[in-house]
């Protein structure tokens, strides 16, 4: 099986799991692992990952390469390789990004057997879970209920379309009350299973195991876990665990060198706020990064004129074209190896329209611990 993990700091657990377990302390040091998925490293890592919302086209490519490698064989009259799950494992805040929806329109057009998990962490997108949605959980993911409801669509169509067509919405409808946020996903082509409590194993692998054996696909599975569950300091601040430095275990406290001079994105943080003291029309936007690029405290001053868009740096771009038309002033702070995505924007968007929108790169150049992908190299 092929596990695509997105974005690739939640890969830890996976990287001592998969026989790295003698080298985790060399994480994100010279000549360490990587703090991201890296196909060099591992034949467990099938994909490198460290910007968001890849795993779901990834995946996707694989699932059709296997299907295509399996028609080649079977049309060879050769028996057809051992079938393999693709898996995407993707965070709610991973979904907020448009590639990721891409992926699954295209995902839902090709009926492609794919995997994908919903970890699903802090947006609340899902109504509570418990036994009784577990038990729909497990009932939806099963082979009798999909297969009951194939038989229904087939026969459905028998009717009159009038009456096939109301009793597909009725169907929808019934299905939407049970699964709630389901429906967007089962639109998209998807056979939506969930929500279902994360953290509880004996609902969570008959689940697994269902979505394994199923012959079916696209499947999305929806969990809800919470951020550092089971560390009491990250629990009580889940943002500062996201990718962290060396720490002590027991009190939480990370071991990061005291500064001897104003950090960057402090001065820059300060600035803005005073150019926004002194002008109305000034307005700061930032991809999911407010703490990074100093837009939190901003945003503190200037809560109306703050916007956080999530992890979509292509909508940032032109959101603040859209600003700057009617006369506002966008600074839009975004680290240079994130705005690498949205190029296209800044050219045909924002240069060739000679809007004034103001770009604060942060973490330009080269980097240490993140490595080659989170390198600023292109910017200037």
């Amino acid at each position: 099986d092929r596990i695509v993990w997105d974005v690739g700091h939640q890969a830890y657990p996976h990287k001592i799991l998969t026989g790295r377990r003698d080298r985790i302390r060399t994480l994100r040091q010279g000549g360490g692992l990587s703090g991201f998925t890296k196909r060099s490293e591992s034949e467990y890592d099938p994909f490198g990952a460290a910007h968001s919302s890849t795993s779901i086209s990834a995946a996707l490519g694989m699932a059709v390469a296997r299907d295509l490698h399996a028609a080649a064989a079977r049309a060879k009259g050769i028996e057809a390789p051992k079938r393999r799950n693709m898996i995407a494992v993707i965070g709610d805040g991973s979904m907020s990004a448009g590639m990721a929806y891409e992926a699954m329109n295209n995902a839902g057009a090709l009926h492609s057997r794919l995997i994908v998990i919903l970890n699903d962490n802090d947006m609340s997108i899902a109504p509570p879970v418990g036994a009784m949605s577990a038990y729909l959980a497990r009932l939806a993911s099963g082979g009798t209920y999909r297969g009951l409801r194939e038989t229904a669509k087939q026969l459905g169509k028998l009717l009159p379309k009038a009456i096939y067509q109301r009793a597909a919405q009725a169907e929808e409808f019934a299905r939407g009350l049970i699964v709630g946020s389901g429906t967007m996903f089962e639109e998209m082509g998807f056979h939506y299973v969930g929500p279902i409590d994360g953290h509880n194993l004996d609902h969570l692998l008959p689940i697994l195991k269902n979505v394994r054996d199923t012959e079916q696909g696209p499947i999305l599975l929806h969990v809800v876990t919470q951020k550092g569950k089971g560390y009491a300091p990250a629990e009580a601040s889940a943002d500062r665990y996201h990718g962290v430095v060396k720490f002590d275990v027991v009190s939480g406290v990370q071991a990061k060198a005291k500064p001897n001079a104003p950090a960057y994105t402090r001065v820059f943080g300060e600035s803005l706020i005073k150019a926004a003291d002194a002008d109305e029309k000034v307005v700061a936007i930032t991809a999911a990064m407010p703490g990074g690029t100093g837009i939190d405290l901003f945003g503190k001053a200037h809560p109306d004129r703050t916007f956080d868009v999530g992890i979509a740096e292509q909508h940032a771009v032109t959101f603040a074209a859209g600003l700057a038309t009617e006369g506002y002033k966008p600074f839009v702070a975004i680290y240079s190896t994130f705005l690498q995505r949205a190029y296209d924007q800044v050219i045909h968007d924002v240069a060739l329209q000679n809007l004034p929108v103001r770009f604060a790169m942060d973490r330009a150049g080269l980097v240490g611990a993140d490595g080659a992908t989170h390198a600023g190299a292109f910017d200037l």
